[in-house]
């Protein structure tokens, strides 16, 4: 304090629970709610949190631009995206000088005493070279939630910058068994954390007055039903199978990318519903009678660890999947496992029919046990002891 001979903790005991959020993203905010929106939005409760969506080009702009807004729903967080000319996007260095600029523009005025030496927190590998060491952070949290190399389109650049992201991160989270294997071969500091639920949520879909979506109310059972991200990681010919030998309807609730709509297979029974919002989706679990997980075995599964595992659990529906490792680690005692395409279509119709008590109590204690409410408290838990971790100095304040 000035004018005060006390101390001033930095990093200190009184300080390792006060500290904002930076937070670098590959998702955008307003797109489908998963991992980074299920941490951030309970982290805001105690921290303020600047969530900075990566750059896209755009054929209009001459000069980076960059708008920033407030979440309404939560009012500790803001959102920030930029917006880079085309003709400059496969200039890399120039975007890295530039989004850094952006930000850096931003937090010279009022909304930077809110990010005063923050927490820098990455999703996006990408970011590192601009960001890291150049924020006045006092640590950097990696949240690897994917090996998003694999990914189809992802740039060359990533691996590299995926190691530097590893090698200057202060404590890494990975987002399954399998990855964090892999990641902690580069940082000693990881751990592993796989996605948690909003148990109260998804057990809506077990409430009797609960109504059906309009658009699966009245369509043939059974209903085999998959909520989530459509793209190069979902098995399409297994889903034309499915829909050709299941006698009832397939249902795909969820949004598109990477990939051209027009390769999506098209049958009568075959429904693409495209995205939803999060609030409706225990309304459509509700319609399942079979809750899929139709993934390809490829990599871009090769690290996958689906979010929709544990929701699909707390709706209390029959879950069947292919093969993906991390899935048949954790889950393979609630979650039936299917190793062949045929396997998969006999499997979806036994269950269809079939209600395993054992398999869907099984599921309801591993909902009990992995909330998101639960993660969080371990992150912070682990963000503090990095914090005090980093050698706190006690400063007399003149």
């Amino acid at each position: 304090m000035k004018g005060s001979n006390t101390a001033k903790l930095v990093n200190g005991v009184h300080g390792l629970d006060r500290y904002s959020i930076v937070v670098h993203s590959h998702l955008k905010w307003d797109w489908v709610w998963q991992r980074p929106q299920q941490f951030l939005s309970r982290l805001s409760k105690n921290h303020r949190i600047l969530f900075i969506e990566a750059p896209c080009p755009l054929e209009t702009a001459r000069t980076a631009q960059a708008t920033l807004r407030e979440v309404s729903d939560y009012p500790n967080i803001v959102v920030l995206q930029m917006q880079m000319p085309a003709s400059r996007w496969s200039d890399g260095a120039w975007v890295d000088k530039e989004r850094r600029r952006l930000v850096q523009s931003l937090l010279a005025g009022p909304i930077g005493q809110s990010f005063d030496s923050p927490v820098q927190w990455f999703y996006d590998p990408m970011a590192v070279t601009a960001f890291a060491g150049h924020m006045n952070e006092r640590a950097i949290v990696y949240d690897c939630m994917d090996e998003l190399s694999l990914f189809r389109g992802s740039p060359p650049e990533m691996v590299r910058r995926d190691r530097e992201l590893l090698a200057v991160a202060d404590v890494v989270f990975a987002g399954g068994p399998k990855i964090w294997k892999a990641k902690r071969e580069f940082n000693a500091n990881c751990f592993s954390f796989g996605c948690g639920v909003d148990a109260k949520h998804f057990a809506r879909a077990r409430d009797p007055q609960l109504p059906l979506p309009n658009d699966i109310a009245a369509l043939p059972r059974p209903i085999y039903g998959y909520i989530g991200v459509l793209d190069e990681r979902i098995d399409y010919d297994l889903l034309a199978a499915l829909a050709d030998n299941s006698g009832g309807s397939v249902v795909m609730v969820g949004p598109w990318t990477k990939v051209d709509p027009a390769i999506f297979p098209q049958r009568e029974n075959l429904h693409w519903l495209g995205g939803r919002d999060y609030r409706d989706l225990p309304a459509y679990a509700k319609g399942f009678d079979v809750c899929l997980m139709p993934f390809a075995l490829n990599e871009a599964t090769k690290f996958i660890n689906p979010t929709k595992a544990l929701e699909y659990m707390g709706t209390g529906k029959p879950i069947v999947a292919t093969a993906v490792e991390d899935v048949v680690m954790q889950f393979s005692d609630v979650v039936v496992i299917a190793e062949t395409p045929a396997d998969f279509i006999a499997q979806a119709a036994r269950y269809a029919v079939r209600h395993d008590r054992g398999r869907r109590e099984r599921g309801f204690a591993l909902v009990r046990q992995n909330s998101w409410e639960s993660i969080v408290r371990q992150l912070e838990k682990h963000i503090q002891d990095t914090l005090a971790s980093k050698r706190p100095l006690a400063i007399d304040a003149a």
